[in-house]
């Protein structure tokens, strides 16, 4: 069977290009870092590269590159970090979204059992969080504002930089959990004006297990993890030195194609659209539609099925139903945030092209989605 792969906001292929400059690395280059003799030195030399890579997909200075081993790590470093450091322990405030990854959440609800304040921010009908609330919801002791750039399930593009100058008004650090945007939208620090931003490398053409948090200048974490002093005393531990130098390949990649994969991507996005809606019309809902979207994301409503029923009925195309966290069942914070009532929410479908999806595909995808609908609603 040949799948048709449409979820790329769980997770991408590995770009060919991106392996190759991996592999050396798992054999003929297996020094540490931190070793001063020739194989420690090259291999820091390739570590080095990559730092800068990535530090020029997000426009910042090399050393403000963290490197972790994923999105949730960056996420918890960033909160934990900020929160922990410095003060007694459950002093201070933190404002998340109710759009955030369980990334960003649950960090949250553990500092909250440690004695912190957090205040959870609504988002709107269209899945964008107004930043005059997150201006309501700070506090003289407010330390944190967490706001993902773009959310994984519905794709709407929250205004950061709007909230931003809000936080930096207010003298409160700003992060963003980037991990859905970064490698399909421009995500350049400066432009943001965030003080800590997370990625990872699976979602654009990297391996999984390596990611990255950025940290502008004179920004003070408490570590996560304690022992010698590596990427700058900010996470101890040796480096994972092929999938970080894959990571680089992978900036580098993303950094040359942004703009021109973004316009192809709507597209495609579009003609699934289109292709969907020349058999159910308008009763077939976008969630977010009329917000500023990642260009590969379509979160659609099928009308009186389940989507997990729905995408369980065609085995060969992979995409995920609107719950996107696990399989423990119920609707998405996302889906919750914009108050789409539980019965519309069981028919969401999230359906993301990429780098590899074809109009082909999309054409195919389509009439899969039709087939197995018009089969569901005439039982």
């Amino acid at each position: 069977m040949r799948h048709i792969y449409l979820d790329y906001n769980a997770t991408t292929p590995i770009a060919p290009s991106v392996q190759e400059a991996m592999l050396p690395f798992l054999a003929e280059h297996y020094g540490d870092p931190s070793s001063s003799h020739a194989l420690g030195r090259a291999c820091l030399e390739a570590l080095e590269d990559a730092r800068g890579r990535v530090a020029g997909l997000l426009g910042c200075e090399d050393e403000e590159v963290v490197f972790t081993s994923g999105g949730t790590e960056a996420n918890n470093l960033a909160l934990k970090g900020v929160m922990l450091n410095g003060g007694a322990v459950g002093d201070g405030h933190l404002v998340i979204s109710a759009l955030e990854h369980p990334a960003v959440t649950e960090p949250a609800r553990y500092l909250e059992r440690l004695g912190f304040d957090v205040t959870v921010v609504r988002g709107n009908v269209d899945g964008v969080v107004e930043p005059d609330d997150v201006a309501a919801a700070l506090r003289p002791d407010t330390r944190l504002v967490s706001i993902m750039h773009a959310n994984d399930v519905i794709g709407t593009v929250q205004p950061l930089r709007r909230i931003a100058k809000i936080c930096r008004a207010r003298g409160v650090l700003l992060h963003t959990d980037a991990v859905q945007s970064v490698g399909k939208i421009r995500a350049a620090v400066d432009e943001l004006d965030v003080d800590l931003l997370s990625l990872s490398a699976h979602k654009f053409y990297g391996p999984k297990g390596v990611g990255a948090l950025y940290v502008r200048h004179g920004v003070p974490l408490e570590s996560l993890l304690h022992g010698a002093g590596n990427e700058g005393g900010m996470r101890a531990g040796t480096e994972n030195v092929p999938h970080i130098v894959a990571m680089g390949r992978a900036a580098s990649l993303t950094a040359k194609s942004l703009d021109q994969a973004a316009e192809r991507l709507t597209m495609l996005r579009e003609k699934l659209l289109k292709r969907l809606r020349e058999t159910l019309g308008e009763q077939l809902t976008v969630n977010g539609c009329r917000a500023e979207r990642l260009p590969n994301t379509l979160s659609v409503n099928f009308p009186r099925v389940s989507g997990q029923a729905l995408l369980a009925r065609i085995p060969e195309l992979c995409a995920s139903p609107g719950e996107c966290h696990g399989d423990h069942g119920g609707t998405s914070g996302a889906l919750s945030a914009i108050g789409l009532p539980a019965q519309v929410a069981a028919g969401t479908v999230r359906l993301c092209v990429g780098w590899y999806t074809s109009e082909e595909q999309v054409d195919r995808a389509a009439s899969l989605l039709i087939a197995a609908w018009e089969d569901l609603i005439s039982r």
